[in-house]
Order: structure tokens, then sequence, then C-alpha cells
């Protein structure tokens, strides 16, 4: 009975200390050893279970498929300091500029392009937000349309492969990253395309939030437009072909795959004389904190997991989730609802660390696709990069708009594309073929 108390209280205090501001990774851990003492000094824990820890954290410094994860955020890193996203934003936002809405339809076919070619948020909000933003307020934007439209774009490196949080996802899954990269294409190419009809319905029925260019910008962007766009999307998209197309012939790991797009990034801006040595210190430097922030949350939740279940908590959370009203439904009612409201406050490492070891035992009892199930929380956990006061979105472009944008200009406008997120995950329930004709 003791140890059924115990698990529960676990949770509640780490989530206190998280709510508090104290740093996630510690929270988990030092929660972990709390209660671990807590549990041998009551005799419901045993204390040779943690001669597991040095074990488990060995297990993880040698995981070979977590070794994708720096590769992946040293590629965008690169593209996005080498200049190579701001080349593409230039030349494509010239092509779609002519049209109403153009300018944020060309923000919203960058920002899949990015994520199929970095797969890191940071870096796709920020080269958006310097170079795309300034430009649509010039010529009369909406600030709310254009500061929406760019941090939802932004996401898209969330769930469009290659993405750093889907490789997290498929470790935490048990399941394979190529599997995860297949299934998860169509759902990010569809959250692109409601995005571009959310943009082409606002500028039809109000279009002067969201003005076509004038004629005179037209005809001087114009000259040798064709010839810029070759020269700006071809290094992405070979890129692109490179990584994503050994990955899904089967030639190449998700790591080898990774370690090949590092490399290429780094030729790319070698080629265009872009790869300097102040930009290689600060995309390494850039790469092993993001990596290093992952590790210690990976650490501080495998212990935390290890004790949890020590305390039978694991099986109080399955015995729990199982016998929801609804079964399935019930379960993914739940899970949906939970890391949607996490979101608001967590980062989605935290959340994808803390509350998927919970979720999985149960959705095994439950026979649910794991695939299918990634994929699901991996646009859930895109939708947190956009809900205030803590999207990590809305941080990245607060950090470049220009003075007169206002936080709260921002906040309203990403709400549109909240509920586009919204209804995109709902067809990813109502329709599990989204995920699983590219593995068909």
């Amino acid at each position: 009975m003791t140890a059924q108390f115990l698990g529960p209280l676990m949770f509640v205090v780490a989530f206190t200390l998280i709510f508090t501001g104290y740093p996630v990774a510690f929270s988990l851990a030092g929660t972990a050893l709390i209660f671990a003492a807590l549990g041998v000094g009551l005799e419901v824990f045993p204390a040779a279970l943690l001669l597991a820890v040095p074990e488990r954290i060995f297990g993880i410094m040698s995981n070979y498929i977590l070794l994708a994860v720096p590769f992946f955020i040293f590629m965008g890193i690169i593209l996005e300091r080498s200049r190579l996203a701001a080349d593409l934003l230039t030349t494509i936002g010239q092509l779609f500029g002519r049209l109403r809405g153009g300018l944020a339809l060309g923000v919203v076919f960058v920002g899949a392009l990015l994520a199929a070619a970095t797969g890191v948020v940071g870096a796709s909000v920020v080269a958006m937000g310097l170079i795309s933003l300034p430009v649509m307020l010039r010529y009369r934007y909406s600030p709310e349309l254009a500061t929406g439209v760019i941090a939802a774009a932004g996401t898209l490196g969330q769930i469009i492969p290659p993405s750093v949080v889907l490789v997290v996802l498929a470790d935490q899954l048990g399941i394979s990253v190529g599997d995860l990269f297949l299934g998860s294409l169509l759902p990010g190419v569809l959250l692109a395309s409601l995005y571009a009809a959310y943009v082409v319905a606002v500028a039809f029925f109000r279009p002067s939030v969201a003005p076509a260019l004038p004629t005179e910008s037209r005809s001087r962007f114009g000259k040798g437009l064709g010839r810029r766009i070759l020269g700006a999307l071809m290094p992405p998209l070979v890129l692109i072909v490179v990584v994503l197309g050994s990955i899904f012939a089967g030639i190449a790991t998700p790591t080898e795959a990774g370690a090949l797009g590092a490399v290429g990034a780094m030729a790319l801006a070698a080629s265009r004389r872009r790869l300097s040595v102040a930009a290689l210190r600060g995309a390494l430097e850039e790469t092993a904190r993001l990596t290093t922030m992952v590790v210690f949350l990976l650490v501080g939740s495998t212990v935390f997991t290890l004790v949890f279940r020590g305390l039978n908590g694991d099986l109080w959370i399955e015995d729990l989730l199982t016998h929801l009203p609804g079964g399935r439904f019930g379960l993914l009612v739940v899970a949906n609802l939970t890391i949607f409201l996490l979101g608001f406050f967590l980062d989605f490492f935290e959340i994808a660390f803390i509350i998927l070891p919970l979720l999985v035992p149960a959705a095994l009892a439950l026979g649910i696709d794991m695939v299918w199930f990634g994929v699901m929380i991996g646009v859930n956990l895109q939708t947190s990069f956009l809900t205030p006061p803590f999207g990590f979105a809305l941080f990245y472009l607060r950090g470049v708009a220009p003075p007169e944008v206002s936080t709260v200009q921002i906040y309203r406008g990403v709400l549109p594309f909240i509920g586009i997120q919204l209804l995109g995950l709902l067809l990813i329930i109502l329709f599990p073929e989204l995920v699983s004709t590219l593995l068909d």
C-alpha cells in the first residue's frame, strides 16, 4: 500500500518542481533519488535497483540512434548561418509576391522546404523572422498574419523529416526512425497545405491584410528570377534528396544520413564561400549546447523512470490508462489532451522524455500501432511550439521581430494556426491511412 502511494506522490512532486522553474533534468533526477531513499527506508524499494543507473546512462551515451540528433542540429545551423536559407527565402518571396497573399504563401513553401533540409525549428523561425517579416510589414501585411504564418511554418521542422523530435520519439517508442520518418511525411505535407489554404482564404476574404507586391516591385524583382530560383532551390533540394533518399532507400541509417547531411551542408556552404571559421565554431558550440541539454534531460528522465517503476508507479499508470472509459479512444483523448496542455508550459523534449514512457505500455496493451501513435504525438508536440506563454517558436520570433510588432500581436497571430494544428491532429486520428499509406 505504501509503494502504491509513493509512486503517484513522486509524479506530483516532480511536476511541482518543474512548474516552479527548477531545471527539468535535475527535478527528475533529484525527485527520483529522494523517493528511492524513502522507498529503501520504508522497505518498499530494492536498493540494488540503483546499481542499474550507471548501466542505463552508458546505454544512453552509446545509443547509435540518438547520435543522429547532433548531426541534424549541426546541419540545420550550418544552413542558417551560411545564409543558404536566406537566399531561398528571398527568391521564393519574389516568386510568390506577385500574388495576393503571395509573400505568406512563400513563407509556407520555404518553411516546408527548410523543414526537410534542416529539421531544426529555431533555425527556420529565426531565418524567416529576420528576412521575411520586415518585407511583409513593409508591404502592409497584417502583423498578426505575418508573425503567425512565420511561427507556424517554422514549426514544420518538427513533423517533416528529417526531424530531431522524430528521432527522439522513435527511440522512446522503440520503433524504426525510418518508419517514423516515412509515416510523418504525408501528415507534414498536409499541415503545410492547410496553412497555405488558410493564407489563400484570408487573402481572398480580407485582401487588405495580405496585399500583392506593387507593380514596380514585381518588375524590379522579376529580372533574372528564373536563374535565381534554380540557384536558390538546388542546394537544399540536393541535400534533401541525399539525406531522405538514402534513408528511405535503405542505403543509410538515419545516423549515417545525418552525418552525410552535416558534411553536405558544410560542402554547400563552402561552395558559396560562406564557411568561415567563426561560423563553423558557432555552429559546433550551438550543437554541443543543444545536444548536452537533450542528453541531460534523457539521463534525468531515465533515473526517474527507473525509480518510478521500482515503486510500481508504471503499473499504476498503465492500469489507470487501460481502464479509461472508451478504451483506445479514451487513451487517445487523455494522451493528446495531456500533451497539448503540457505544451503551454514545457519544452517538447521534456514532454517526450517524461510522458512517453508512461503512455507506451498502455498503448501497447491496447494494441495501438506505434508508428501511427508516434506521428500523432509528433503533431501534438509541434503544437507546443505555438502555444503561449512558453511556445519556443514565439520566443524565437519575439527575439528577431521589429519593436513595432507587439508580443500580443504575435500571440493573436498564432491562434488560427493552433486551430489548424488541432484540425490536422484530428484528421490523423480519423484517417490513419495518412500515416500508413507510404509505409504500405
